[in-house]
């Protein structure tokens, strides 16, 4: 009998044990954002960009392969002249990237994480040109309309697929599920 109470005393110790420790990792979870019903970013209030993204269950996710710039003059005899420096390329494709979304219903606000691939500049000693990708960056994140900060990686490559293009980019969207919207 004393070897029975003893075995029920263990277990409901170790029992009430794992409840209190699943309780109080739930509440740290809470407490953290993690358990929101809306995207959460995460990061300095200073950065640019946001450290962590969480995006819950009940989004979906739209994933966006690597955009290359547009063309912007098919006759043009440089790099430059026919797609632009890194910075107008990179204009290029996140105009791309917002109509796209406008298409879909969605906007620049529902893009969470943003994988970039900067190729050698000719014009910059044959360096990624970071900070051309930064100043097209601000114009479209982190501004009053659209105060989203990103999650993003930004990777010097050797090349691109073309040897025009000095920037591609990736993009993941999370936004609602909702039965009700349209098609």
């Amino acid at each position: 009998m004393k070897k029975n109470m003893k075995s029920v005393i263990a277990t409901s110790v170790l029992g009430l044990s794992l409840i209190t420790g699943i309780s109080f990792a739930s509440a740290a979870k809470d407490k953290n954002g993690l358990n929101s019903d809306k995207v959460t970013f995460f990061g300095s209030p200073t950065s640019e960009i946001s450290s962590s993204v969480a995006i819950p269950q009940s989004y979906n996710r739209l994933l966006f392969s690597g955009t290359v710039p547009p063309l912007l003059n098919k006759e043009g005899k440089t790099t430059y002249e026919r797609y632009g420096n890194t910075e107008r390329q990179a204009i290029g494709i996140l105009e791309k990237l917002k109509a796209d979304l406008k298409a879909k219903g969605l906007s620049l606000a529902d893009v969470t994480y943003l994988r970039v691939y900067v190729a050698p500049d000719p014009h910059k000693g044959e360096k990624p040109d970071f900070q051309g990708w930064f100043d097209a960056y601000a114009l479209f994140f982190n501004t009053k309309e659209n105060p989203v900060k990103t999650a993003r990686s930004t990777v010097g490559v050797q090349s691109l697929a073309s040897p025009d293009y000095l920037i591609e980019i990736e993009a993941e969207v999370a936004y609602k599920n909702n039965s009700k919207s349209k098609k």
